[in-house]
């Protein structure tokens, strides 16, 4: 009686069943920055204080006071997260049936939020070899007649891979040959692990096709429950996508009015906590390599991989520590990686609880 779209397995794997018996005492698959000890100043409440707060009146690309806060450009809306931009991408681009090329590993919610679109996800590669890179072969191959976008992840989610400009100037080029958008999902952008002066400051503004970038409150201050996004289109055609968005924002309306009222308080409040997570990711980094573990390179964002041998699976592993250890991290699976024999952990996690986790790993690892 439920439409296709839900046709999802919601079957428990063995990570799930483990918990339903098992407390973690050192969990490094933390990532909610409200809940790893960060402090926020009560301060930030006072951002709700604001009279207009009280007042309705709708605009469907956000309110001029939020948007400037923001720095935002006249082809640029507000939204109520980063998964409300998406939605709004996929029914401006796409029919039913039509399709988006995702990176592979990554985030693994863009095969939920397309479906909910009735748009299909095919997967491009990303490759390792000391270091990460787009596999454009892989990516040529995924193209079809019903691609009308190509997503990336900038700085990749858990990666942490930024692109290079060589590599957007090929990207820019071939979405410009084969008039397709690109989507540029920047929401760990604040969160560089090291400088690297090849990497691209953003995949806005390329000048060779219609462009799509986005961040949010969840990343950019550190504030989840906040929920307010930002989506600016760029390049030829990125008026017209601007006007067609705005049409769809229309529609729900839905970034709330206190939070927008918010909004400037929260970002000058936000500069405090992103540094902080600046500051946290970078021990937890370093501590990682302290304990032995040698993680793939990772450029920015808030999580680190590592390979075990092979001689069991990744839940095997994974409840394993979880058994002897009480530590508890992610598979790749999560983020579909190509091959077994990752984990992912997340930098985000308080440091003492971190160190003690890595400690553990590394010595399980070593037997």
């Amino acid at each position: 009686m439920f439409s296709r779209r839900l046709d999802w397995r919601a079957a428990a794997n063995p990570v799930a069943r483990a918990l339903e018996t098992r407390r973690p005492v050192y969990d490094l698959t933390a990532s909610n920055p409200t809940q790893c000890g960060l402090h926020y100043d009560r301060e930030l409440l006072r951002a709700f204080e604001q009279p207009g707060a009280l007042v309705y009146e709708p605009d469907a690309r956000g309110l001029g006071s939020a948007r400037d806060a923001l720095g935002l450009g006249p082809c640029s809306l507000l939204a109520s997260s980063t998964s409300e931009v998406y939605s709004w991408l996929f029914k401006l681009l796409c029919d039913p049936g039509d399709e988006i090329l995702v990176p592979r590993p990554s985030y693994p919610l863009f095969e939920f939020l397309a479906g909910l679109e009735s748009v299909r996800v095919k997967q491009y590669s990303l490759r390792y070899s000391e270091g990460w890179w787009l596999d454009f072969d892989s990516l040529r191959t995924g193209l079809t007649d019903r691609t009308r976008a190509i997503l990336f992840v900038h700085p990749n989610n858990p990666t942490g891979q930024f692109l290079k400009t060589v590599e957007l100037d090929e990207l820019a080029a071939l979405c410009s040959e084969r008039n397709l958008a690109l989507i540029s999902d920047e929401v760990f952008l604040d969160y560089p692990l090291r400088d690297d002066p090849a990497r691209c400051a953003t995949l806005g503004d390329n000048g060779q096709c219609l462009t799509f970038v986005f961040g949010g409150l969840s990343k950019t201050a550190g504030l989840p429950q906040m929920k307010a996004a930002w989506v600016t289109a760029s390049g030829p055609g990125s008026e017209e996508a601007a006007r067609a968005l705005e049409l769809i924002a229309d529609t729900y309306l839905s970034v709330s009015t206190p939070v927008q009222h918010a909004l400037p308080m929260l970002l000058r409040h936000g500069m405090e906590v992103r540094g902080q997570i600046r500051e946290r990711t970078r021990e937890n980094l370093a501590a990682l390599l302290a304990s032995g573990l040698r993680p793939l390179d990772v450029e920015g964002g808030w999580y680190a991989t590592i390979a075990t041998p092979r001689e069991w699976t990744e839940d095997e592993w994974i409840v394993r520590l979880l058994d002897l250890h009480g530590v508890l991290v992610q598979p790749g699976y999560f983020y579909d990686f190509e091959s077994d024999g990752w984990l992912v952990l997340s930098l985000l996690t308080e440091p003492r609880v971190f160190r003690t986790g890595a400690a553990a790993i590394a010595k399980e690892l070593a037997r």
